[in-house]
């Protein structure tokens, strides 16, 4: 298993500033914003109320019936609470599942750019990627015809993200209506449909994969609260999915980690249970931030790349760049790329090679305006030096 690309530079980015030097991070993926002082409440709450023993694998009761009210409510998605586990967060969820259900030498296809931990959880269950690239052209999305001719009699499972993590793309319904009529006609396919970024989205709407009722018995819907209420750290995610999923998940998380956090799950119940107030704060301050990157960022000599539609980042095409040199440092990928942009800019990026996009970066815009502007002007000057 490769290293998380993204917490390695999140990782650099902190011993760089321990030791004094001014790093600007747009690197990792994390709202900066704190929690909403209701939720901490609870939490504290919780704690007087002595909720310090062993909670149940699943989740507790009535976060389950909070999150299947949420799911009824805001995806019109009929999950009970059996069809429902709440896990450390959604990276938990999806390995849970992807354990669950994949054996070794089942394929799994993985629209490219991708996140970056999909590849190694299925290299980690003994399954095979099989990667299928969208390209810049078309707004970093797959079509039917693609997913089409990636599927075999092998494929067991479909990965799947809207609003996407890196691109920040944001798939239309008649474009998932069009790819879940091509997983209609496989039988024994499933998909499992990340929507962590559903709240975070400035263009359109949020749909559901599950939402088609063809293939709701081959859904498996992962959510969180890590985006949607600023609550990264306190790691509490969920699924909803066909009951012999759910149960495989719970048998599985049983032997792995018990049921997770107890005043983390009492807190996600006051998130779930709160009004959408700091969502909608936020989602206007990262719609604001998008408008201001790009602003910028399409003044910068040979970036490519096409305006997000939801969640916090932006995927620029640096193949402009690759081969270039300023005398001491030539880059050659995109993750030569990112370290120059360390080095010389002092600003965390990704590169895109964990993303399975080689001749792209990703930059998050989860951070203040000021800052952005700063990294802008750094990260020019850098590329200007480039030869």
């Amino acid at each position: 298993m490769a290293v998380s690309q993204t917490l390695a530079m999140a990782q650099k980015s902190r011993e760089l500033t321990a030791k004094g030097l001014d790093i600007i991070s747009l690197s990792i993926g994390e709202p900066d914003f704190n929690t909403p002082d209701y939720i901490k409440e609870a939490a504290k709450k919780a704690i007087d109320e002595n909720y310090s023993t062993y909670p149940p694998v699943p989740g507790y009761r009535d976060l389950l019936e909070a999150i299947s009210e949420k799911f009824r409510k805001e995806n019109r998605l009929i999950y009970t609470t059996d069809q429902i586990i709440v896990s450390a967060g959604a990276k938990h969820s999806l390995i849970n599942v992807i354990l669950s259900i994949v054996n070794p030498g089942d394929e799994v296809i993985i629209p490219a750019p991708y996140w970056v931990s999909y590849y190694d959880q299925v290299i980690l269950a003994g399954g095979k990627p099989v990667i299928i690239s969208a390209s810049l052209e078309n707004d970093f999305k797959i079509t039917p015809e693609q997913l089409e001719s990636a599927i075999t009699k092998k494929t067991r499972l479909i990965m799947f993200n809207s609003p996407s993590n890196p691109t920040g793309m944001v798939y239309s319904r008649d474009e998932m209506e069009k790819l879940a009529g091509v997983i209609e006609k496989h039988e024994g396919v499933f998909i499992m449909s990340d929507e962590i970024y559903e709240h975070i989205i400035f263009e359109g709407e949020h749909i559901s994969m599950a939402s088609f009722a063809s293939i709701y018995d081959r859904v498996i819907t992962v959510n969180g609260v890590s985006k949607g209420y600023a609550m990264t750290g306190w790691r509490i995610g969920y699924i909803g999915a066909p009951v012999w999923i759910a149960k495989a998940c719970n048998k599985l998380q049983g032997q792995f980690t018990s049921g997770v956090c107890s005043i983390a799950q009492r807190a996600a119940l006051a998130a779930l249970k709160g009004t959408n107030e700091s969502q909608v704060i936020m989602r206007d301050a990262f719609l604001r931030r998008r408008n201001l990157i790009c602003g910028l960022l399409k003044d910068v000599k040979g970036l490519k790349f096409r305006i997000p539609q939801g969640a916090f980042y932006v995927m620029p095409d640096i193949t402009y760049y690759l081969g270039k040199s300023d005398g001491e440092n030539r880059i050659n990928t995109s993750d030569d790329l990112a370290l120059y942009l360390l080095d010389k800019a002092q600003v965390a990026t990704v590169g895109g090679d964990g993303f399975g996009a080689p001749e792209c970066i990703r930059i998050s815009y989860a951070t203040s305006d000021e800052l952005l502007v700063k990294a802008v002007k750094r990260i020019t000057e850098a590329l200007s030096c480039l030869k």
